[in-house]
């Protein structure tokens, strides 16, 4: 009578226990939750978004008394009034009695796939007064024509501009000389920070430089200026990639520079040239600082989780070949997207690390977003490094760093758990003496890129009163702190890893049923960490 009869399926531990202790009796379903009778009318999914496929956790409460289960028994026929699950299709929604409560909304994959939030922050500056540029790293999906074409552009550019980073790098503050040579891979600076690929150069070793190669990255970027200064006045501009260069040997040679040590000399009119115009370019490309030289570049699985067939490459090829399904046959053909790698970014001893912000979102019309204080950092195991690609390097996802062994390289400051509290983080970047960093800088930044998000798939998202989420953004830092949306997870993972997320993840369960259910009764009743960010 007083509708108190619940649902959970999936590891909820946490869940279960403080709805018991409300007075809420679980319906249980059989098979350790796994699926429901079959006259049920709710269908569920398995395995969950986030979740790995394991044993459902033992509940963190005991009945030695038996009262639970017998209530529960006495429950079987009812349906729950509240349903906390690792995942709802969109079609249950249809079925659900108007006062449920349910933890998922549906076609939230606008948002919360890689392939989902790429089209709509594409979409963002026609919703909102926003540039998606400033906040997530440009993305293409390799299987939309147009913006296969699109990304080849992107990184002959990026090539371009990459290639006048390193000819200054090069040059630094030694006499110029009046015509380009070759270099060796030896020459100074190169062996700390690239790596060879010999089975790509096309080159002979040992060959010179064709001497038009800074000319011809000049003349791009000066193009590309020009198209970027009167992009809303003519339209009818030529892309500056089909300018008469050849561009397969172009990048070929950029290779050689960028991962094979061959050395540039620039005159001193290049050199100015160079400065001024990667100065104009700083004005108008808002990513510029954080792409970095090398054009590294991320592909990802269009709708998988968990760092599932995440590569790192600087080889257009090797994008393209990807694109058109010679590899990876597991994910299919047209689902990959292609997203800029952050190159210069904030690591913490000497070690990459991104981080898991939480927040909920509890009506969408009009649009209501809790974001959560607390969050944490996750360390990867073996130390950065732009000359290795490796997973262990590079991805931070808990799921995959369980699998490496910490290096031997690796400082040993950095937490054998691999896990910080933002609390460890803002000592931290007190010792960088950045105290005011985290409160003016990285926390707006997060906010406002969450907001973007949202807004710009809120016309897409399945819509019902009565229904809440939990999500979990993935950001990186950048080095000058500003944060980087990575992607969004529906389901993020409740399963502790660290003494940290034990705790952070039982607060952010506990807060969440205090602002779903114990608000509805009592608005002024404590909403533990979470703070209401925006309400239309």
């Amino acid at each position: 009578q007083e509708k108190k009869i619940f649902m959970v399926q999936g590891p909820y531990p946490i869940i279960r226990h403080l709805l018991r202790a409300r007075g809420w009796v679980e319906r249980k379903l059989p098979s350790m939750g796994r699926q429901l009778e079959q006259h049920h009318p709710l269908h569920y999914t398995w395995p969950p978004a986030e979740e790995e496929e394991e044993k459902e956790e033992e509940q963190c409460d005991e009945d030695p008394s038996g009262i639970h289960d017998l209530m529960s028994y006495l429950v079987r026929d009812r349906l729950p009034n509240f349903i906390w699950t690792n995942f709802l299709e969109a079609t249950d929604h249809e079925l659900l009695q108007q006062d449920h409560v349910v933890n998922h909304y549906a076609r939230v994959d606008a948002f919360t796939t890689k392939e989902g939030l790429c089209l709509s922050l594409q979409n963002l500056p026609w919703i909102e007064q926003a540039d998606p540029n400033t906040f997530f790293p440009r993305c293409y999906r390799l299987g939309t024509i147009d913006e296969q074409e699109a990304f080849i552009e992107d990184f002959r550019l990026t090539a371009a501009r990459s290639l006048l980073k390193l000819a200054l790098e090069e040059a630094g503050d030694r006499p110029v000389r009046t015509k380009q040579v070759q270099n060796s891979a030896k020459r100074a600076g190169w062996h700390r920070s690239h790596v060879s690929h010999p089975k790509h150069s096309t080159a002979p070793e040992g060959s010179p430089l064709y001497p038009e190669l800074v000319e011809e990255a000049l003349e791009v970027c000066k193009q590309h200026l020009g198209v970027l200064r009167h992009q809303d006045i003519d339209r009818g501009t030529p892309s500056p990639c089909r300018t008469c260069i050849n561009w397969d040997r172009f990048l070929q040679e950029y290779y050689r520079v960028a991962h094979e040590g061959a050395g540039l000399v620039l005159t001193r009119q290049q050199r100015k040239q160079c400065q001024s115009l990667l100065r104009h370019l700083a004005e108008q490309l808002p990513q510029l600082g954080m792409e970095g030289k090398l054009n590294v570049w991320i592909l990802k699985p269009g709708a998988e989780s968990q760092g599932r067939g995440i590569i790192c490459t600087t080889r257009l090829e090797e994008v393209l070949q990807l694109a058109r399904g010679f590899t990876a046959p597991s994910v299919r053909v047209g689902r990959w997207v292609v997203q800029k790698y952050v190159e210069q970014l904030l690591t913490i001893f000497g070690t990459k690390f991104d981080i898991r912000q939480w927040f909920v979102v509890t009506d969408w019309k009009p649009l209501t977003v809790w974001f959560y204080r607390d969050c944490y950092l996750r360390f990867c195991s073996w130390p950065f490094s732009l000359c290795h690609l490796e997973r262990a390097r590079h991805l931070c996802n808990v799921s995959v760093q369980k699998w490496y062994k910490t290096s031997p390289d690796q400082d040993p400051r950095v937490p054998p758990d691999k896990i910080w509290s933002n609390k460890q983080f803002q000592e931290y970047l007190a010792q960088l003496g950045q105290a005011d960093a985290w409160h003016k800088v990285l926390v707006p930044g997060m906010k406002a890129a969450i907001l973007n998000a949202l807004r710009s798939a809120q016309d897409q998202v399945g819509f019902r009163k009565g229904s809440f989420e939990l999500y979990g953004a993935d950001f990186l830092v950048g080095e000058d702190c500003q944060p980087w949306l990575l992607e969004i997870n529906s389901c993020p993972t409740m399963r502790p890893s660290s003494a940290v997320t034990r705790r952070l993840c039982a607060n952010v369960q506990r807060d969440t049923l205090r602002l779903v259910l114990d608000r509805k009764n009592n608005p002024t009743c404590s909403i533990g960490a979470f703070e209401l960010i925006y309400k239309e």
